[in-house]
């Protein structure tokens, strides 16, 4: 499925049951797809659940591009994105998260969305050798909203506090991208997805 953005197409992976309980958007990091294991390891989670799961490559990745460039030009791209899907599925509540710098979007526009809870997986909390640059105030950007942040122990971009998110999952040795832990991934999600499955 496309959708038409004011910053190009954007592609839609869409999976859904009849009747879903929830509709939970996914997207990729700055370089990467829709995808990657650790996405679809918590597309399958939210799927048994009886979630509708849209995994969404942004415009700038359509496009060709690897970054994301300017970063209010992607969030207004995303709200356009989530209008469009939500016009489709409006009774059922929202949930949206990613990998990376689409953890990032997911946190800077959940307010905005309505999102119930975001799931930030590998969130860049800075650059790698610069914690002086942090990106905390993006995960807080969520305020009441639950964040739910699984993060590699040994990720060069840094793993953010517990205290800065509803939960923090590190998994051992991991780094940026996930190599394994994808049972963890799954156990992580299912029970905080499980609220929005009845």
């Amino acid at each position: 499925m496309r959708i038409e953005t004011s910053a190009g197409p954007a592609e839609i992976e869409l999976d859904q049951p009849r009747k879903p309980a929830f509709l939970l958007l996914l997207t990729h990091g700055s370089g990467g797809g829709v995808d990657a294991k650790d996405i679809l390891t918590v597309r399958d989670a939210a799927v048994q659940l009886g979630g509708a799961v849209a995994r969404v490559v942004q415009p700038y990745r359509v496009a060709g591009r690897r970054a994301p460039g300017s970063a209010v030009k992607q969030d207004e791209a995303w709200l356009e994105i989530v209008a469009a899907l939500r016009a489709r599925k409006k009774k059922i509540p929202l949930i949206q998260g990613g990998r990376s710098n689409g953890a990032r979007v997911a946190c800077r526009t959940a307010i905005e969305v309505g999102a119930r809870g975001v799931i930030a997986l590998s969130f860049p909390l800075h650059p790698p050798g610069k914690p002086e640059n942090s990106r905390r105030a993006e995960l807080l950007a969520p305020g009441d909203i639950e964040v739910v942040v699984i993060n590699g122990g040994s990720d060069p971009f840094g793993i953010p506090d517990p205290a800065d998110a509803a939960e923090v999952k590190v998994i051992a040795g991991q780094p940026h991208s996930f190599r394994t832990g994808f049972d963890v991934i799954a156990e992580t999600v299912t029970p905080w997805l499980q609220r929005w499955s009845a």
